[in-house]
């Protein structure tokens, strides 16, 4: 799950990580009454949503006066923000943060992430900040140090010491590295965060170490124990049909193609996705009914992927282990009567009483197209196209 930027800043504060002062403001509020409480001659309107590369989209302003700022927010609120990571389709911005200017001396790298090869945290810096991190480690890869946390000991001082000489720190800054760096590494796990990212972390003029960004993004599965997080949540910034598979209990993820995908198992979908690929389609989603799939299950399935119109054809791959091939496929008929079917549904059911299966599907009043095994069966939706 993902916050915006104003609600990492505000976690940042609970954990004593000194970020500038600032305000949340919608279309509705007082953009003047924002600047003039928060004072000063410089200050920063920035569009808020889930996305990266702000800047460079023409959602980042800074301006010298209120006026400005006024012009400034009501420009980036009438924006659909395209960055790198919306896609050509762009991201309605609701909502701005107004902060006060800061006298920046350096910018610096700073990001910490469940790293999945040394099955540890893991903190990555470079002195490089401001800049995307992939162009830093693909140009010049001495630059970023990436510092494995053992989970058992937690970050350790002769830790911060390393990464605040990685960034270049020195006097007091390096002081304020250590107590930063510990208090974020506090909130990354008492929080359940799968990835928190400063870019960039600023040197001001006085010497001061800011947080000047904040991206926080949290562990799903861990968000029955943060009530206060999961409050975070904006559905408005997520893909409707994500936001719906969610609220049915369905893992789904959409994608670019035109082939809906509804699978029991990742691990089973991700091998299908693979498969489609490799025949020449191309995968409109990710979907995981789960092992114990159910007609009702498999109806809400159907009409989130009948929701996405670019849809063309639809493979239905489910094996028969936790639950019997016979059920699943009666559920697939039911559900497939309840929705209104116009393109192809391929079928292939492998496992406990799939003959039987075959026999419900083949006797439905819906045109199945029963496959034989997965390469058949990808090869067939793919025709059908």
């Amino acid at each position: 799950m993902n916050v915006h930027e104003y609600q990492a800043k505000q976690l940042f504060r609970d954990f004593g990580i000194p970020v500038p002062n600032g305000k949340m403001c919608t279309r509705e509020d007082s953009v003047r009454e924002a600047a003039q409480e928060l004072g000063g001659d410089t200050w920063v309107v920035k569009a808020q949503v889930h996305a990266g590369g702000r800047g460079k989209g023409g959602g980042v302003r800074v301006v010298r006066s209120v006026e400005e700022a006024e012009k400034a927010a009501e420009d980036i609120l009438n924006l659909r923000l395209v960055t790198a990571q919306t896609g050509a389709e762009g991201r309605e911005v609701r909502k701005v943060l107004i902060e006060e200017g800061v006298a920046i001396q350096k910018e610096l790298y700073l990001s910490m992430l469940v790293d999945r090869a040394s099955n540890a945290p893991m903190i990555i810096c470079s002195e490089a900040g401001g800049v995307e991190i992939e162009e830093v480690a693909a140009k010049t890869p001495e630059k970023v140090l990436q510092e494995p946390i053992d989970p058992a000991l937690g970050l350790r001082t002769y830790q911060t010491r390393r990464i605040a000489q990685a960034l270049g720190l020195t006097g007091p800054a390096v002081r304020q590295a250590g107590k930063m760096l510990s208090d974020l590494y506090r909130l990354f796990v008492e929080k359940d965060a799968s990835m928190l990212e400063i870019n960039p972390l600023v040197v001001t003029e006085s010497g001061d170490l800011i947080a000047l960004d904040a991206k926080l993004q949290f562990d799903d599965n861990a968000m029955f124990r943060q009530k206060d997080v999961l409050a975070l949540r904006d559905v408005e910034e997520e893909d409707p049909l994500e936001a719906q598979a969610s609220e049915a209990d369905l893992s789904y993820i959409r994608l670019d193609g035109n082939i809906g995908c509804m699978v029991n198992g990742a691990g089973l979908a991700m091998a299908t996705m693979d498969l489609i690929q490799y025949v020449g389609g191309a995968p409109a989603n990710f979907l995981d009914v789960g092992g114990g799939a159910s007609a009702a299950s498999v109806e809400k399935a159907f009409r989130i992927i009948l929701a996405d119109t670019r849809v063309k054809a639809i493979l239905i791959n489910i094996f028969g282990g936790i639950v019997r091939c016979d059920r699943v496929a009666q559920g697939v008929a039911e559900a497939a009567g309840n929705v209104e079917l116009k393109v192809s549904v391929v079928v292939r059911l492998e496992g406990t009483n799939a003959a039987e299966a075959r026999t419900i599907l083949e006797g439905s009043s819906i045109d199945f197209v029963v496959a034989n095994n997965l390469r058949d069966a990808a090869e067939k939706v793919v025709s059908a196209l």
